[in-house]
């Protein structure tokens, strides 16, 4: 009691500074600027003006990609404080929720897309290793990231398989100066620590950035009464570290070699005896030539092998069952035919092994390649054309997949409309195909050799409108996606015993549609001052034709994030941002199963939550970060905790400092 009467003592205050802090005389002052923004300010400020890659494998300015791409900039992961992608897509981004799966392994959704069909890049390079079908989180550390970029729909016309629900492309940083040493760490409830550290040097044609992070929180409970309807009552402790090093040397002017390694390992105390470990080796070398003023190659070699084992403390030996190692070749080509005209072909070859306790009958392998072109066609100042194709080649079941797209752009003064189609697939993995595995006794799960490709169809269409101050993004989009991958109990069982496996399916037909609404603004509030808000909507539509099997934990229907921040910089060697956010989901029902035989269909219904936060970050000399943040200020926690609930047990106060040298 005494704990949560601090907390809110504590939320009360930031939360009365955050409300009144634009009255303060100092700030009243100076007051609001209503002169007009100078030429390119406006940008600036919605950082329309930062270039990003994803959409096209090209550079292109934010404001002119013809594919809408929301960009996180490093200001605002920074601000965020996020230890790990999961954070930070919760804070950021409205229709993105993880949730929890069997053995306590989260999965996500974006928009209505599963883990599987969002692919998730570093620097441009597929992952491999899965949890529950889904990338491993943890891997994904916010420190030393510079941006991350990301596509709502289908983009597998450049990028393949797995990327029918769209791409999140996580680009890490390179030194900016001679050398500079960051250090930061972060204290929470539950014992989370949270320890990184990066060296970054710049020196000559040199440029080579390490950087180590290390977390570790306690196991707690989440359910104390037996009698309570729980999914799960534990949230697992445990400890990760990730250490990476980017390595660049500029041979001339035209030509730039770059290199990169990592390493990863997490245990988790799912099993205090035997807990869970995972680990993961990368690394790979890339070569870029600029060939005179209008041609570009780029050749890439990367290797990811990750590895899951079980240690056995009281013998201290790991045993390894799971293994997945993947070996990717790549050539990029781009040609500029005229001041915005570009042609862009390439083409991949990847090499993709897996051996996993799941299978019956030893390890698996699969050779695929692809070719796909891309040509960007501006007509004018007001129109811009992006067209794409690409062919992919699976060896294990034979699949020849073509895909395409088609990106329309126009604008006419403050106004960008976007609009176009995407096709996206995703071929059966070896587990899907292969999978043989005893889920404790309680029922088996089959793999079937007989499943087809998914493959979808996605209409967008988006306005941007940015004035002064102001930015409003709309945007909408409808997926058809035929053939989707799925489990479910066959439906031909003669008796009992057969209910006792599930297996993969292809389902006929499902249906995704989403909108999307934006709003934000920017004041600048005298010299040194800045207040900023933005206000995000998504709703999301799954619909199941031909069949009546539904998602696993589908898609909240509706989903707002919101943020308010205050950046004051008082004098030479001080100055804060404070800001408010909060995320607010609904309620959604969806059709599950009884996890015995014979299989018995019952009634989900998830409540709706919210959460909210308050952070101060304080800057001394612009080399000391003090961060101090109230997470759930209304102290919130769950009846009853299921798959997608949030683990929290109340308010969480959490500490962080950041020091930069340099």
């Amino acid at each position: 009691m005494e704990k949560t009467y601090i907390y809110n003592k504590v939320c009360a205050a930031l939360l009365l500074l955050l409300t009144t802090a634009p009255l303060v005389p100092s700030i009243a002052a100076d007051g609001m600027e209503n002169t007009a923004l100078a030429d390119g300010e406006t940008d600036r400020l919605f950082n329309l003006d930062d270039v990003v890659v994803t959409g096209t494998r090209t550079p292109k300015l934010l404001k002119d990609v013809p594919i809408l791409t929301r960009l996180i900039t490093e200001e605002e992961i920074r601000k965020s404080d996020a230890t790990d992608i999961r954070d930070l897509l919760q804070q950021e981004m409205p229709g993105v929720e993880f949730t929890y799966a069997m053995n306590q392994q989260l999965n996500m959704n974006l928009a209505g897309f599963a883990g599987q069909n969002v692919l998730i890049l570093i620097d441009g390079e597929r992952l491999a290793g899965e949890t529950m079908e889904n990338t491993d989180f943890a891997r994904l550390n916010m420190q030393n990231v510079q941006r991350i970029e990301i596509i709502k729909g289908a983009a597998s016309a450049l990028y393949g398989s797995n990327a029918a629900g769209g791409v999140i492309n996580i680009i890490t940083k390179e030194a900016r100066k001679p050398w500079a040493v960051n250090l930061n760490a972060r204290l929470a409830d539950h014992k989370e620590q949270r320890y990184g550290g990066s060296l970054g040097l710049r020196r000559g044609r040199v440029n080579n950035v390490i950087d180590v992070m290390h977390t570790k929180i306690d196991t707690y409970n989440l359910c104390y009464n037996t009698k309570d309807d729980c999914d799960f009552r534990t949230v697992y402790g445990g400890r990760t570290w990730n250490i990476k090093e980017r390595l660049a040397y500029t041979v001339t002017e035209d030509l730039k070699l770059s290199a990169h390694a990592g390493y990863y390992f997490k245990e988790r105390l799912y099993n205090l005896d035997a807990p869970d470990r995972y680990r993961d080796f990368s690394g790979g070398i890339k070569g870029e030539w600029r060939l005179g003023d209008r041609d570009n190659v780029e050749v890439s070699y990367c290797f990811d092998q990750y590895d899951k084992s079980d240690y056995q403390a009281l013998r201290d030996i790991d045993v390894r069952d799971y293994r997945n190692v993947q070996h990717t070749t790549r050539l990029l080509y781009t040609h500029r035919f005229a001041e915005a005209d570009m042609l862009t072909v390439g083409g991949d070859y990847m090499r993709d092994y897996l051996d996993s306790y799941q299978f019956s009958d030893g390890p698996k392998r699969q050779h695929s390649g692809d070719v796909f072109a891309q040509y960007d066609h501006n007509f004018n100042q007001h129109w811009e054309v992006v067209a794409a194709g690409r062919l992919d080649y699976f060896s294990d079941t034979d699949n020849l997949q073509f895909t395409s797209k088609l990106g329309v752009r126009y604008r006419h003064g403050d106004l960008t409309i976007r609009t176009g189609y995407a096709g996206g697939f995703r071929d059966p993995s070896l587990k899907e195909r292969y999978m043989r595995y005893d889920m404790s006794g309680i029922f088996w799960i089959h793999g079937n050799k007989d499943l087809a490709a998914e493959n979808s169809h996605t209409f967008n269409a988006s306005a941007e409108y940015t004035v002064g101050r102001y930015n409003f993004v709309v945007s909408a989009n409808h997926s058809i996606v035929r053939n989707k991958i799925s489990t479910s109990t066959p439906l031909t069982a003669a008796d009992d015993a057969a209910y006792h496996y599930v297996q993969y399916i292809n389902l006929e037909n499902l249906r995704v549609f989403g909108v999307e609404a934006t709003a934000q603004a920017k004041w600048v509030m005298g010299q040194g001052s800045l207040l900023g808000a933005r206000l995000s909507y998504c709703y999301t539509h799954e619909e199941v034709k031909g069949s009546d099997v539904n998602q696993y934990c589908p898609a909240r229907p509706h989903s707002v994030n919101m943020r308010v921040d205050w950046d004051r910089q008082w004098c030479g060697w001080y100055g804060f941002n404070i800001a408010l956010t909060g995320r607010i989901l609904s309620a959604v029902s969806y059709t599950s199963m009884y996890m015995d035989a014979p299989f018995a269909e019952y009634e989900v219904h998830n409540p709706a939550y919210s959460l909210w936060k308050v952070q101060m970050t304080n800057r001394f000399k612009d080399n000391i970060r003090l961060n101090i943040a109230v997470d759930n200020i209304f102290n919130y926690a769950p009846r009853t905790y299921y798959f997608n609930s949030p683990t929290t047990l109340g308010v969480n106060l959490m500490v962080g400092v950041s020091v930069d040298l340099d």
